[in-house]
């Protein structure tokens, strides 16, 4: 078939639901969808009767759904017969408009698998002198990257083995609008825990959904989000809150107590504009840190920023987030502040300024310090108000 989406196509409503319709005995199903990709932006996604079989955004043109696989952000699973539905979110169409063509095939013999090469697995740096502290463990990770399960570009194993490499214990793993990549993440040793996750992405703010709670609607309300995780028992995080043309701008009532503060594009750390956004979202807010990262070259690699959580292990990472247990660095082995129990331990910080949730200031003396601390934020900055590391 073919058309022409329009801008008021997109003002009246974004996402388009082109049905078809798939036969008993169908093994294979697959979508191909063209535009003039240098003038406009055509997210591309899937439903079956029984509701949700994909999403790959912007990332790709083509998607095949078979019993025995499917492309990287669809669920695999028999083609059951009935009314499909092709997702297309009119995601940037230019004023002149936009022609497309949409090409939907199906098979009675499933079309082979494309093979993804595995990654050699090598050793982990040396990990920092950290103490315990009340039984439980500072874990170093990173609550933000993406694979070619939505428009990354690195398979599971090759974004594990690069934040195993890095020095990481964690990483959640949080593509596009999709869970299709959460069967696999448990079945990865790298030597890292992959925590499920899924980046609720829409044209006016996205957020990281935590833990294995299944697929959330992102065509429904940000409140609806907040929802499903609680009822579900994971965690939601407002992503990149001042991020250029992808900050929240959503309306919410159920602020989430978790936010992702500290970005990889967070370019200059001088600007006080995320602190001052902290504040003001809500009191009590925990701050964590992601890298969004995608590919070599972009954003930030695995770990930049890192995020530290104090929990009994990498399985109970998300229960030290929803207590509040964080700390943020620039890396893996930057300057680091954590908390121990009444104290704050400041690593490799010396002639770095220590700034109170009061607003007192002191100069750190000396690579491994331990410092008073009272309740509520703390960071380590430069001479210049430059973060460089926050504690919770």
């Amino acid at each position: 078939m073919e058309g022409r989406w329009s801008l008021d196509d997109r003002l009246e409503e974004i996402l388009r639901e082109v049905p078809f319709e798939v036969r008993a005995g169908t093994a294979a199903v697959t979508v191909r969808l063209a535009y003039d990709t240098s003038q406009g932006v055509i997210d591309l996604g899937c439903a079956s009767p029984t509701g949700f079989r994909g999403w790959s955004g912007g990332a790709r043109d083509t998607y095949t759904i078979s019993g025995d696989w499917a492309t990287p952000g669809y669920l695999p699973g028999e083609p059951e017969a009935g009314t499909w539905h092709v997702w297309l979110r009119l995601h940037r169409i230019p004023p002149q408009g936009l022609d497309y063509t949409l090409e939907i095939t199906t098979a009675t013999v499933v079309p082979p698998e494309p093979e993804v090469a595995e990654p050699p697995h090598g050793a982990r740096p040396a990990r920092r002198g950290i103490p315990d502290a009340g039984g439980l463990r500072w874990f170093a990770g990173d609550f933000h990257a993406h694979t070619l399960h939505s428009d990354g570009s690195l398979s599971i194993p090759e974004l594990a083995e690069l934040a195993h490499g890095r020095g990481l214990d964690f990483l959640a793993v949080t593509d596009h609008n999709t869970v299709s990549h959460h069967p696999w993440l448990a079945k990865i040793d790298r030597g890292i825990t992959l925590i499920p996750g899924q980046e609720v992405t829409t044209d006016r703010g996205h957020a990281n959904v935590f833990g294995d709670v299944g697929w959330v609607d992102f065509r429904r309300p940000a409140d609806s989000w907040a929802e499903h995780a609680e009822r579900a028992g994971g965690l939601m995080s407002v992503n990149h809150p001042l991020g250029g043309d992808c900050a929240w701008l959503l309306p919410i009532e159920r602020r989430p107590a978790i936010a992702e503060v500290w970005h990889s594009g967070w370019w200059d750390r001088r600007w006080g504009a995320p602190l001052a956004w902290a504040d003001a979202w809500r009191a009590d807010l925990t701050v964590i840190g992601g890298s969004d990262f995608h590919r070599h070259g972009t954003d930030g690699l695995p770990g930049a920023p890192t995020t530290w959580v104090l929990a009994e292990d990498t399985s109970t990472v998300l229960d030290g987030v929803r207590a509040g247990r964080t700390a943020v660095s620039a890396g893996p082995d930057a300057p680091l502040l954590l908390r121990l129990g009444d104290e704050l331990l400041a690593l490799d910080a010396d002639g770095l300024v220590l700034v109170g949730p009061d607003g007192r200031r002191r100069i750190v003396r000396g690579d491994r310090t331990l410092l008073p601390a009272i309740e509520g934020r703390h960071r380590l900055e430069t001479y210049e108000n430059e973060v460089i590391a926050l504690c919770e």
